[in-house]
């Protein structure tokens, strides 16, 4: 973790496929893929959610998804949602809002007010974390500082995961394996967005555990960083 500023510890979470994909396709949500995980891994999902004070996914997650981010198949705490969303423009209707499990949506500084003002009134909290677009690394020190959050799970997209990542913001993967191959040359996989021009660039990741939970796979990894936040080569 980077001692330039306090955040959360973050807890990448996520179901792949074996050749990596997260959905049948762009733009199909990733819930036709989740009804395969096993019983007893839908409920690792959600116990994992219990244990954590935040859950974070995109924007674009919550267009396609509309997932509601709650605990439903254990006992205990749902997890603050924390949807970084630049310019305001979440869909109203989204699961996200207007329920009472509490909501934090991260905007720009110059997101149209008469959209945030929306979202507040469809009762989410929004706070301001950056000028242009959401700064994650500023967003973590908010959420620690303000919001309490000492541990944050990331369920995201490919754009979402790459930033994270990109920023040093995240200290453990953990995926849920499905045995099955989607293919497709555009079809979202765990990290979107990354063009690195070297394997010194790669970000490098030591397995720490795995387990069978149910009939799937689940490995758990350490995001190995070295000296001012950049992956160790």
């Amino acid at each position: 973790m980077s001692d330039d500023y306090p955040r959360p510890h973050v807890l990448m979470m996520s179901e792949i496929t074996v050749d990596g994909k997260l959905t049948l396709k762009r733009g199909v949500s990733s819930k036709i893929l989740m009804k395969y995980m096993a019983p007893e891994t839908e409920v690792l999902l959600h116990s994992t959610r219990a244990e954590y004070d935040a859950i974070m996914v995109g924007s674009n997650t919550i267009r396609i998804d509309n997932s509601f981010l709650t605990v439903r198949l254990v006992e205990g705490k749902g997890p603050i949602r924390v949807i970084p969303n630049s310019h305001a423009d979440i869909p109203l209707e989204s699961n996200v809002l207007g329920d009472d499990a509490r909501t934090v949506i991260a905007v720009a500084r110059d997101a149209p007010a008469d959209r945030v003002a929306a979202i507040r009134n469809r009762g989410a909290e929004v706070v301001v974390a950056g000028e242009h677009r959401v700064d994650l690394p500023l967003l973590m020190g908010v959420l620690k500082e303000d919001y309490g959050v000492d541990r944050l799970m990331v369920e995201g997209g490919p754009t979402l995961n790459w930033h994270m990542l990109h920023h040093s913001l995240v200290d453990e993967i953990r995926l849920i394996h499905l045995p099955f191959i989607v293919g497709g040359e555009d079809t979202p996989s765990l990290v979107g967005g990354m063009q690195i021009g070297s394997e010194e660039e790669m970000i490098r990741l030591s397995l720490k555990r795995h387990y069978m939970c149910g009939s799937n796979l689940v490995t758990e990894y350490d995001v190995v960083y070295g000296d001012g936040g950049h992956v160790v080569p």
